[in-house]
């Protein structure tokens, strides 16, 4: 018996069912949504044959939805970009499948190879593109999903430095 505490458990606690969460059938944390973008990625059975290349705009399909997310697959041909944006008021995960992507904020240029992950909060201002030589795919999962993504002009690129809305919330996942 322990003297520090009263309380005790008697027995396997997981033999009691009605204490424990039922797994979730959807994504609901930070955490979960990085987990399904990883788990998507390791299967390629579930994008591969669906990636199309267009040289003349980004090419871009809806893989998933649920409630409150949802995820989609783009590819990248050398040269094209996003152009500055945001996402509105939705937060998200952006994980390269194949080829390699650059980011661009205000805080510089970083290089985001294959199975690099990248989680931001609404109002991040970037732009990804392809300034490789090869194609690149990428996933993206949004939550809540994406209902706007305002275009940003350049030059905010390098203006926004001071500004609230320029130091979201980034994080790499590694």
């Amino acid at each position: 018996m322990n003297s520090d505490s009263d309380l005790q458990i008697a027995g396997d606690i997981l033999e009691v069912p009605h204490l424990l969460q039922p797994p979730r059938e959807h994504p609901t944390t930070v955490a979960e949504f990085v987990g399904l973008a990883r788990s998507i990625a390791a299967d390629r059975s579930q994008w591969e044959h669906l990636v199309q290349y267009d040289a003349t705009s980004r090419w871009y399909h809806r893989l998933r939805t649920g409630p409150g997310y949802e995820v989609w697959l783009l590819s990248w041909v050398p040269g094209q970009s996003s152009g500055l944006h945001d996402h509105g008021d939705s937060s998200g995960v952006l994980t390269v499948l194949d080829g390699a992507l650059t980011e661009r904020t205000d805080r510089g240029t970083r290089a985001l190879g294959a199975g690099t992950q990248r989680v931001f909060a609404p109002g991040y201002i970037h732009e990804v593109g392809n300034d490789s030589l090869e194609p690149a795919v990428s996933l993206h999962v949004y939550y809540p999903g994406l209902t706007e993504m305002p275009m940003r002009p350049q030059s905010q690129l390098r203006s926004t430095a001071g500004s609230p809305v320029a130091h979201c919330a980034v994080a790499e996942v590694s």
